[in-house]
């Protein structure tokens, strides 16, 4: 059974740094791209990054490109994400996600499979 557990987040002050992880328990971990999004209060859940099965491929949302930073320890089957420059529309809950196997990753919910339970982000300005 495929379980991802995220840990991290809290509140944090606008301009600060975070890092979310998520563990996977699944089988073959390395082969699968892992992906984040998140969802604010009255809003859609949305996008934010994902990382290719072999790290060698990431791609942002244009929200977050260049102050966030996907990145995966297949040792760990575990994947991370860098929040730098926090604004407090970066406020939502965040959740990992778990993509298809040798896939080069995607932006769109329906091409992940498994989800986290989310861990909630707080950014005050």
């Amino acid at each position: 059974q495929v379980q991802l557990v995220e840990s991290g987040g809290g509140l944090v002050q606008a301009g600060d740094s975070t890092r979310l992880s998520c563990a996977v328990s699944v089988r073959t971990f390395s082969l699968y791209s892992m992906g984040w999004f998140r969802q604010a209060p009255g809003k859609d859940r949305e996008f934010v990054a994902v990382i290719s099965w072999h790290g060698r491929n990431t791609y942002y949302a244009d929200s977050v490109k260049g102050r966030f930073t996907i990145s995966r320890d297949n040792a760990k089957n575990a994947v991370f994400l860098l929040m730098n420059s926090l604004k407090p529309e970066d406020t939502a809950i965040y959740y990992c996600a778990l993509g298809r196997t040798y896939s080069i990753g995607s932006n769109s919910a329906a091409e992940y499979d498994a989800w986290g339970q989310g861990t909630q982000v707080t950014v005050s300005s």
